[in-house]
C-alpha cells in the first residue's frame, strides 16, 4: 500500500537533483568528522607515550602502558556503540531529524576537550583524555544509524544505494585528513623547532613543544561538526517517517513537495491505513518472521568485518616499523616519528583505502551490495592469509622489498572498503521497514564496534611488541574472521533497485 502514497512515489521516481547531492555533504560530513576523530589517535598515540611515559633509564623512547593504550583508543569505540544505540532508538521514536544536531555538537565539544585534557600527573592528563573520548564516541555513534537512515529514506530507487555509498564514502576523506593534518602540524612544528638533543639516545625526552601538537591534532576534528551543523538543522524530516511513522500526511506533502519542488497529495487516509497495519514492533513475532534472519546477518557480518578493518587500522604504527617501512621509534625524534607514521598512514589511505570507497560508489548499482560484499570479504581473506603465511619473508629485505608487504596490505584496505565496510552500511537502511529503521541499523553497527573492541583490546595488544610470531598470528586470525564474514553474507538479500516499502 506505502508504494501508491503519492510522496513515497515521488521520492522513490523522481530524478536526481541537487537536494541528493545536498543531503549527501550534510549527512557525508558528518562521517567525515566521525572518521577522523577515530583515526587520528593512532597517528598521535606514540607520541603520547614519549611525552607521558618516558623511561630514561630504558635507551629507548617511552611507550603508553598497553592498557593504557588500549584505553585511549578502545574508549571511543565503547562510547561509540553506546550512542548508536542511544541514538538509534531516539531517531525511531522521536525522529530523525530532531536528534540530528545533537550528535555534531556532542563531537565538536569533545574534539576541543579532548585536546585540552590536562593534569598534574600524566595519569590525570590519560583519564581526562579517556573521558572526553567516550562522549566523543558517543556522539559519533549516534551519527551512524542517523545519516544512513536519512539518506536512505530520501533518495531514490534507482541511485540510493551509490548516495548512502557516497555518504559513508567522506570517512574515507576523513582518514586520509587523519594522516595529512597529523604530517602537517608535526612537519611544521620540525620546521619551527628542530629535533631537540635530548630527545635523541640514550634519554629520548620528548621536547615541551611536541605537546601542542596532539592537542592540535585533536581539536581540527571539531571544525567540520561546526560547518555542518546549521545546515542539517535546515533539513526537513524525511518523508517517510513523518507519514508512515507520525501518520502525518498534510505534514510529509508539504515537507517534501518543498525539498522535490513539485505539489504532493496528501492522501490522509491511506497514510492511516498503512499505518494501522504496520504498527508491529521490532522484538515481535511478525518482525522476526519478516526480518529475523536479515538482522542476525546484517549484526554478524558488521561484526565480523569490524574486527579486521579496525586491526588494520589501529595495528598500523606498530606493523609500518615491524616491516622496515618507517624507521624504528629509537632511530629519530618524538616530533619525527609522528611525521613518518601519518605520511606512511597518508599514503596507504590515499592508495588504498579511498579508491575502495569509491569503486563502490560506482559499482554497487550496477554489482549490487550482495555480490561486492561476498567478494570483498573474500579477496581481504585471502590478502591477509598470504600476508600471514609469508610474514616472516615479506619481512626479510633479502628476499623481498618492503613495498611489497605495502602493496599486499593495501589491497587489503582497499577491499574492505571496495566490499564489506560500505556494504555493511548500506544494507541495514535499507532492510528494515520505516518504523525500525534506525534502531535496526544501530544494532548493526553496534555489534560492528563490538568488533572493533575484540580490535582495540584484543588483536592491538597481540601486536604492540612487534614481535614476527605475534603479527603472523593476528594477520591469520583476521583472515578467519573475514571468511567467516562472507557465509554470513548469505542471511541478508539483494536490495539494489527495489523501493524500501517493497524491501521491507
Amino acid at each position: 500500500m506505502a508504494n501508491k502514497l503519492t510522496v513515497i512515489q515521488a521520492l522513490d521516481n523522481t530524478r536526481t537533483q541537487l537536494y541528493h547531492f545536498t543531503a549527501i555533504i550534510i549527512a557525508g560530513m558528518g562521517f567525515f568528522t566521525d572518521a577522523y576523530d577515530l583515526f587520528c589517535i593512532s597517528a598521535v598515540s606514540k607520541l603520547l607515550g614519549r611525552i607521558y611515559y618516558p623511561d630514561l633509564n630504558a635507551n629507548t623512547p617511552g611507550k603508553l602502558p598497553h592498557k593504557i593504550n588500549n584505553a585511549i583508543t578502545g574508549v571511543a569505540l565503547i562510547g561509540t556503540l553506546m550512542g548508536q544505540l542511544f541514538f538509534g532508538y531516539l531517531g525511531d521514536k522521536l525522529g530523525r531529524k530532531r536528534v540530528y544536531g545533537v550528535t555534531l555538537i556532542l563531537m565538536a565539544f569533545c574534539a576541543i576537550g579532548s585536546g585540552l585534557s590536562f593534569g598534574s600527573t600524566s595519569k590525570s592528563v590519560m583519564w581526562t583524555l579517556c573521558f572526553f573520548r567516550f562522549w566523543l564516541g558517543f556522539g559519533i555513534g549516534g551519527d551512524y544509524p542517523l545519516s544512513a537512515t536519512i539518506m536512505s529514506e530520501y533518495a531514490n530507487k534507482k541511485t540510493r544505494g551509490t548516495f548512502i555509498a557516497a555518504v559513508f564514502a567522506m570517512q574515507g576523506v576523513g582518514i586520509i585528513f587523519a594522516g595529512l593534518v597529523s604530517m602537517t602540524v608535526s612537519y611544521v612544528f620540525l620546521k619551527l623547532f628542530p629535533d631537540d638533543p635530548l630527545d635523541n639516545p640514550p634519554t629520548f625526552v620528548a621536547q615541551p613543544q611536541a605537546d601542542y601538537v596532539w592537542r592540535i591534532v585533536l581539536m581540527v576534528g571539531a571544525a567540520p561538526a561546526l560547518l555542518t551543523f546549521y545546515w542539517r538543522m535546515k533539513m526537513p524530516e524525511t518523508g517517510r517517517y513523518t507519514a508512515l511513522v507520525e501518520g502525518n500526511a498534510k505534514k510529509a506533502a508539504i515537507d517534501m513537495g518543498r525539498v522535490l519542488e513539485m505539489e504532493l497529495e496528501e492522501e490522509q487516509e491511506k497514510v492511516s491505513q498503512f499505518k494501522k497495519a504496520n504498527e508491529y514492533k521490532l522484538f515481535s513475532s511478525a518482525f522476526w518472521e519478516r526480518h529475523g534472519f536479515h538482522l542476525i546477518g546484517t549484526m554478524s557480518t558488521w561484526f565480523l568485518l569490524d574486527i579486521a578493518f579496525y586491526s588494520q587500522n589501529l595495528t598500523q604504527k606498530d606493523i609500518f616499523p615491524a616491516m622496515g617501512l618507517i624507521p624504528t621509534a629509537n632511530t629519530m625524534g618524538a616530533l619525527r616519528e609522528v611525521f613518518t607514521t601519518s605520511k606512511a598512514m597518508f599514503l596507504v589511505a590515499l592508495l588504498g583505502t579511498f579508491p575502495g570507497y569509491w569503486f563502490t560508489v560506482l559499482f554497487i548499482e550496477r554489482m549490487g551490495r550482495f555480490k561486492i560484499q561476498l567478494i570483498g570479504f573474500f579477496m581481504m581473506s585471502a590478502f591477509m592469509l598470504a600476508i600471514g603465511i609469508k610474514y616472516k619473508d615479506l619481512k626479510d629485505k633479502t628476499k623481498h622489498d618492503a613495498w611489497l608487504f605495502a602493496i599486499l596490505y593495501g589491497m587489503t584496505f582497499f577491499f574492505a572498503n571496495f566490499g564489506p565496510n560500505s556494504t555493511t552500511f548500506v544494507l541495514p537502511a535499507e532492510l528494515f521497514p520505516t518504523r525500525v529503521r534506525s534502531t535496526c541499523h544501530a544494532m548493526s553497527a553496534a555489534a560492528g564496534k563490538a568488533g572493533a573492541l575484540v580490535s582495540a583490546f584484543g588483536v592491538q595488544t597481540y601486536t604492540l611488541d612487534q614481535t614476527t610470531s605475534k603479527i603472523r598470528g593476528a594477520m591469520m586470525f583476521m583472515a578467519f574472521t573475514n571468511m567467516l564474514g562472507f557465509f554470513c553474507t548469505f542471511l541478508v538479500t539483494e536490495t539494489k533497485g527495489r523501493s524500501l516499502e517493497e524491501i521491507s
